[in-house]
C-alpha cells in the first residue's frame, strides 16, 4: 500500500522502487534521479496499472483512485510548504504522461494546473510580479483547453480530475496509436500519469528551461549539447514556439548553475550506461532536473557513441553492436550534394541541422495534403511553422520536414531524429509558406533548401573508422570470423539471438 492510500497512486522518491513497466519512464526517471541525490520537484503517479484498466477513451478515472489523490496532493503540500489550490503560497501542478516505453511528443501534458482568479492574485502578492501570474494563469488556460478540450473550472480539484482523465485518454489518441503500430508496440501498455509540484522557469530574469543531451545527437561528437530559453517553461522549447539559445548562454549568465548541471548529466549518463536527453527548469538561480531518458539520436550519432562509450569502459564490444543497427549503419554511408552545383545555387531558406540527410520533393504546408500525396507516391516536403503531434503522420511519410520556428531540441527536430527523416528548423517566421508546391532539395546536414532537384552523389563506407571499428568487433565475435560488411553482420547477429 502507498503513501498516499492506494497501491496504484504512488509516491517518487528513492524508497519507490517499481520499474518503468509499472511508473511509466516518466515517472521512473523522476524516482532514479531522486535516488542519486539530483533535486527534483516532489511528484507522485498515478501507475499505468490504472491506465490498463481504462482501455477506452473517454472513461472516467476509478473512484478509488482518485479518492486516494488528495493524500497524495497533501504529501506535495508538506514538501513544497504550498497549499494547492490557495494562497498565500499557492502549489500549481504539472499532469504528465509517462508509457513504459518512451513515446516523445506522443500523449499530453498540462502545466500550472490549479490557477484560478483568487491563485493568480496570491501568486502575483507572493513573487511581486503580477505581469508573471498573469502569464502563467495564460498558459495554463490555453493548454488545458487544448489537452481537455474545454475551458478550465475554477475548481483546482475539479481541474486536476480532468487533466488526469484527459492524459490518460491522450494513450487512445490517433496519433499515439499510429506512433505504436509503425514501430510495433503494444497497445495494452496504457500510460501512467505523473503530478509534480511546479517549478517556474518563466519566474524572473535568473529562471528559464532547458534541454541537455549528454553527447551530441546529431553528430555524435562528446561534448553537452542542447538549448536554454530564459523566461520559458519547458512546452516553449519543445514545442519549437521560441527559438532557444545555445546552452552556452547558461553557463556565460549562470556558471554554477551551468557546472551543477553537467555535473548531474555526467553522474545520469554514467548510472544508465547510456547518452541521456535531461529537461530541466532553472528557478530564480536554483536547478530542478524533470526529466532524464536514453537519448534519441541520428544514425551518425548512434554509431559514434557507441564506439566512444565502449572506449570509455561505460558498455562492453556486445553491448556497443546492440547499439547499432543494420539500418542506421546503411544510413550513415550518406549522400552529399555535387559541390559544383551549390556553387551556382542560392538556398531559399536556411536554418539549423536537425535530423541529416537529403531530400527532394515538393513543398507542401499542409499535413493532411501531405499525407495524401505521400500515399499517391510523390516525395513532399512538409514545411510548417512549427510542428507538433497533430503533425506526425505526416512527418513518418514525408521525405523532409522543414520549420520556420524552433531550435534542434523541439518536437519536429526530435521526432525526425527518432524516424531519420532529414530535418531544418528555424528557418525564420514566413520564410516557408512562398515555397508551397515548388520542388526543392533539402540538405538537411547542412540547414539549407535550395531550389529545384539537385544532383546527389553517394557516400563511401571504407572512409569511416567507426564503421571500421565495430566491423571488427562484430567479426572478432564470430565463432568464424565471418566475412561481409557491418550492416551484414549485424543483421547475423541479430538472426542468432533470436535462435
Amino acid at each position: 500500500m502507498s503513501a498516499a492510500g492506494h497501491p496504484s497512486v504512488l509516491p517518487l522518491g528513492p524508497a519507490t522502487t517499481a520499474g518503468p513497466e509499472l511508473l511509466g519512464g516518466k515517472a521512473w526517471s523522476l524516482q532514479r534521479m531522486s535516488a542519486l541525490g539530483i533535486p527534483v520537484p516532489p511528484a507522485f503517479v498515478i501507475t499505468t496499472e490504472v491506465g490498463r484498466r481504462m482501455r477506452g477513451a473517454g472513461e472516467p478515472l476509478p473512484a478509488e483512485v482518485w479518492d486516494a489523490v488528495p493524500a497524495a496532493v497533501a504529501e506535495l503540500e508538506t514538501a513544497t510548504g504550498r497549499r494547492f489550490g490557495a494562497g498565500p503560497r499557492p502549489l500549481l501542478v504539472s499532469v504528465r504522461s509517462g508509457a513504459a516505453t518512451s513515446m516523445p511528443g506522443m500523449m499530453d501534458t498540462v502545466l500550472d494546473l490549479g490557477m484560478n482568479g483568487e491563485v493568480e492574485r496570491a501568486l502575483a502578492d507572493q513573487s511581486g510580479d503580477t505581469a508573471f501570474a498573469a502569464d502563467t494563469h495564460r498558459r495554463f488556460r490555453g493548454q488545458f483547453e487544448k489537452v481537455v478540450g474545454r475551458s478550465p473550472v475554477t475548481d483546482p480539484w475539479e481541474q486536476l480530475r480532468r487533466a488526469i482523465e484527459a492524459v490518460m485518454d491522450s494513450w487512445h489518441s490517433p496519433r499515439a496509436i499510429g506512433y505504436r503500430e509503425s514501430r510495433g508496440l503494444s497497445h495494452d501498455g496504457g500510460t501512467a500519469v505523473t503530478v509534480q509540484a511546479m517549478v517556474f522557469g518563466n519566474l524572473d530574469d535568473r529562471s528559464g528551461t532547458g534541454v541537455l543531451f549528454t553527447r551530441n545527437p546529431l553528430s555524435g561528437d562528446p561534448e553537452p549539447y542542447g538549448e536554454w530559453l530564459p523566461r520559458g517553461q519547458g512546452e516553449d522549447v519543445v514545442s519549437g514556439r521560441a527559438d532557444a539559445l545555445a546552452l552556452a548562454e547558461l553557463a556565460a549568465d549562470m556558471p554554477e548553475v551551468y557546472t551543477d548541471l553537467l555535473a548531474a548529466a555526467a553522474r545520469l549518463e554514467a548510472d544508465a550506461r547510456d547518452v541521456q536527453d535531461i529537461e530541466f527548469t532553472v528557478e530564480s538561480g536554483n536547478l530542478w532536473l524533470l526529466q532524464s531518458r536514453v537519448a534519441k539520436r541520428t544514425p551518425e550519432a548512434a554509431i559514434r557513441h557507441a564506439v566512444l562509450l565502449r572506449q570509455a569502459g561505460l558498455i562492453t564490444d556486445g553491448e556497443a553492436l546492440d547499439r547499432v543497427t543494420p539500418e542506421q549503419v546503411r544510413a550513415t554511408l550518406h549522400p552529399r550534394l555535387d559541390r559544383a552545383e551549390l556553387t551556382a545555387t542560392t538556398a531559399v531558406a536556411t536554418g539549423k541541422p536537425a535530423s541529416p540527410g537529403i531530400a527532394t520533393g515538393r513543398v507542401v504546408i499542409d499535413s493532411g495534403e501531405a499525407e495524401e500525396r505521400a500515399d499517391r507516391g510523390e516525395a513532399v516536403i512538409l514545411a510548417r511553422p512549427t510542428t507538433d503531434p497533430d503533425d506526425v503522420m505526416a512527418m513518418s511519410v514525408a521525405a523532409a520536414v522543414i520549420t520556420e520556428l524552433g531550435g534542434s531540441t523541439s518536437h519536429a527536430a526530435v521526432v525526425c531524429r527518432e524516424m531519420a527523416v532529414p530535418c531544418v528548423v528555424g528557418c525564420g517566421t514566413g520564410t516557408l509558406t512562398a515555397l508551397a508546391g515548388q520542388t526543392v532539395t533539402v540538405d538537411a546536414t547542412a540547414g539549407a533548401v535550395y531550389p529545384g532537384e539537385l544532383t546527389v552523389i553517394s557516400g563511401t563506407p571504407a572512409d569511416d573508422p567507426d564503421i571500421a571499428l565495430l566491423t571488427s568487433w562484430a567479426r572478432a565475435e564470430s565463432p568464424s570470423g565471418a566475412p561481409g560488411s557491418l550492416p551484414d553482420l549485424l543483421l547475423r547477429r541479430k538472426m542468432e539471438k533470436v535462435r
